[in-house]
């Protein structure tokens, strides 16, 4: 009993300290406890991800479940008595306990011998993650900040996809999805689950992808660090206690063994990361790498075999609702083309910020959070996902202020990929349940670099399938060594690493739909206008992007007149109102005899490496999408 006391004691005195700190309270107090430096420094980074082999020194903190919090909690503790429990979720909650024999499922976990939490509150993830994971620490507002190892991005060249029967010819094999055989994943499998089983504790969450009951999915993420297990519990929809007590075997298994390394020698292998999918099996393993947002993409691409498969649309793209049901609206777009800025609009509702499902009752977002980078993060700019990062957020990689604890999101010393996970609740103007109508209208951004795609343009279907396959964006000079000058970046559907099936399938569905519910498709550029980056050109204003945005939700730009922008085939607005017309026309805005002649040699530049990109595609593309390509 003494014992017992003294664990409730060291656990209330954790929560103490990081209400204070949440709260700006004593925070050099804190600092003793935590034991923390003043920056999370790299050397942390590659320290970190060691740890997860080193048995913890600390006792074991077990709070038990059989203590009185309502008679259906008591009597499912005292049922489980057989193995450990760590969870204490509280007085208002009810504690979801199956069989361990139906979570066993084939997976090889053993969910007896260790202690498990289950579905932990967010306030015991805060303890765990404190208390046994080195350099984790609380902001000042109230976020946890961690580190995610060695990798701080994802590692797309070590991603495979079983190659069995029952699969194996629906899948895009080539660059974007590597074959991995059987034996091989079996192998990675054995390794990761003895990982996990010679862990002193392990953490299991279930969640959902998809918001809409009809085609949402079972996830279970079973995972050795409580940073993980709150990651997933923000990014996957969280049920609700009733929906958990019937939760039952999962539609798919995550098993995050990521501080562990793959073996090198095993077939298929190149280095010693390894995030393997089996759609046989139901199941996703990772090795050597501990970046969470594996498992969120990981998700997403699951999502993009399954759903396609059950005639549903999954998109790689933000979405928002105005005011009206059926006006919603699609946003596509690569890192840096505006996605999150133009979608996060404070008149209208936002659905979700990354990865959606169209379905033949409307679009659904697959997550039940949003994943924000974070570098130059302010509040001025970005107030809604400023507010968000708070208590249960979880921020990776960044630097912060030993005596303030407050994030310095200018500073890319640790990465340039900060990022923060949060539920997508803690947006004030989210849509709950996140659901809406279809589509009225689909933009597509990209960031012309070059300067010579107009700032909107109308697209036809067939232009709309040629855009959305070819997914183009530009590298600007100086982004990268050796760049010195526009790179033109192609992504399939706009989500490339992620695609399963053929893009040309994506396309096809898509087109349908707009076919079907009339939607409107604009190409928006909001790179540069007048000169190339780096040379004469400017960035096209964002007040100019927003007031474009506005127009096609008013109705304004669908009303305008229009003329066919030479080369690329485009319908461009003669005018509108607010933006000057050689802003509207690329043509216009490069002045000069010398500008007009560079002006005329980067479009068929640029038209040229359209058609050579788009030639991957051709063979499975329709004529008339062939077709709506630039003429050159």
């Amino acid at each position: 009993m003494l014992a017992h006391n003294e664990q409730a004691m060291a656990a209330a005195a954790d929560v103490t300290t990081a209400a204070a700190v949440a709260a700006g309270l004593s925070a050099s107090n804190a600092d003793a406890s935590l034991k923390t430096k003043t920056h999370l420094q790299v050397d942390q980074l590659k320290s970190s991800s060691l740890g997860g082999l080193q048995s913890s020194a600390s006792s074991t903190h077990t709070v038990a479940s059989n203590h009185s919090h309502g008679s259906s909690h008591s009597q499912q503790s005292h049922h489980h008595s057989h193995y450990p429990q760590q969870s204490h979720p509280g007085i208002h909650h009810r504690a979801y306990h199956p069989d361990p024999e139906l979570l066993y499922h084939d997976t090889g976990i053993d969910y007896n011998h260790v202690l498990m939490n289950r579905n932990a509150s967010v306030a015991k993830l805060y303890e765990d993650a404190l208390r046994y994971e080195e350099g984790t620490i609380i902001s000042s507002a109230g976020a946890l900040v961690t580190s995610s190892g060695k990798k701080t991005g994802r590692s797309p060249k070590d991603k495979r996809i079983v190659d069995e029967s029952s699969t194996s010819e629906d899948i895009w094999w080539g660059p974007v999805n590597t074959k991995l055989s059987e034996h091989a994943f079996l192998i990675n499998h054995e390794r990761a689950v003895d990982y996990l089983n010679t862990r002193e504790r392990l953490y299991v969450f279930d969640g959902y992808a998809g918001w809409d009951p009809k085609y949402r999915i079972k996830i279970r993420v079973v995972c050795a660090r409580a940073y993980h297990c709150l990651f997933m519990r923000n990014m996957l929809i969280r049920p609700t206690d009733d929906e958990l007590e019937e939760f039952g075997e999962p539609d798919f298994t995550i098993l995050n063994a990521g501080a562990f390394p793959a073996n090198r020698y095993t077939t298929g292998m190149t280095s010693t990361t390894s995030v393997d999918i089996n759609f046989k099996r139901r199941e996703m393993v990772i090795l050597g790498t501990e970046y969470a947002g594996e498992m969120k993409k990981g998700v997403f691409t699951i999502m993009h075999y399954l759903m396609p498969k059950a005639g549903v649309l999954s998109l790689h793209s933000s979405a928002n609702q105005g005011q009206e049901k059926d006006d919603v609206t699609l946003f596509f777009g690569l890192s840096g083309t505006g996605k999150t800025t133009l979608s996060a609009d404070p008149r209208r509702h936002l659905i979700g910020d990354d990865e959606h499902c169209w379905s033949d009752k409307g679009v659904f977002n697959i997550e039940g959070g949003c994943y924000a980078k974070c570098i130059d993060l302010s509040e001025e700019k970005e107030p809604e996902i400023f507010g968000a990062i708070r208590f249960g957020s979880v921020l990776e990689n960044v630097v912060l202020d030993e005596d303030t604890r407050q994030v310095d999101y200018k500073d890319n010393s640790l990465t340039e990929n900060t990022r923060c996970a949060y539920p997508i609740e803690y947006i004030p103007n989210a849509l709950i349940p996140c659901m809406a109508g279809h589509p009225k209208n689909i933009i597509m951004l990209t960031c012309d670099a070059f300067g010579v795609l107009p700032p909107v343009s109308r697209l036809t279907p067939a232009q709309a399938m040629y855009h959305f396959i070819s997914g183009f964006t530009a590298k600007m000079a100086g982004t990268e060594d050796g760049v010195t000058e526009p790179e033109a970046t192609f992504s399939a559907c706009f989500g490339q690493p992620f695609l399963v099936l053929h893009p040309t399938q994506y396309a096809t569905m898509l087109a349908s739909k707009i076919e079907e519910h009339k939607a409107d498709v604009w190409l928006i550029n909001t790179g540069w206008t007048g000169g190339a980056y780096g040379k004469t050109g400017q960035r096209i204003s964002l007040k100019y992007s927003r007031a474009i945005i506005d127009a096609i939700h008013s109705g304004e730009l669908k009303k305008a007149e229009y003329q066919t922008y030479p080369v690329f085939g485009l319908e461009i607005p003669k005018a509108m109102a607010g933006i000057p017309g050689d802003v509207l026309n690329p043509a216009e805005a490069w002045k000069g005899a010398e500008a007009k002649k560079d002006f005329e040699g980067t479009v068929t530049k640029l038209a040229e490496l359209f058609r050579e990109n788009f030639a991957k595609y051709a063979d499975q593309a329709s004529e008339d999408v062939i077709a709506a390509g630039p003429k050159v």
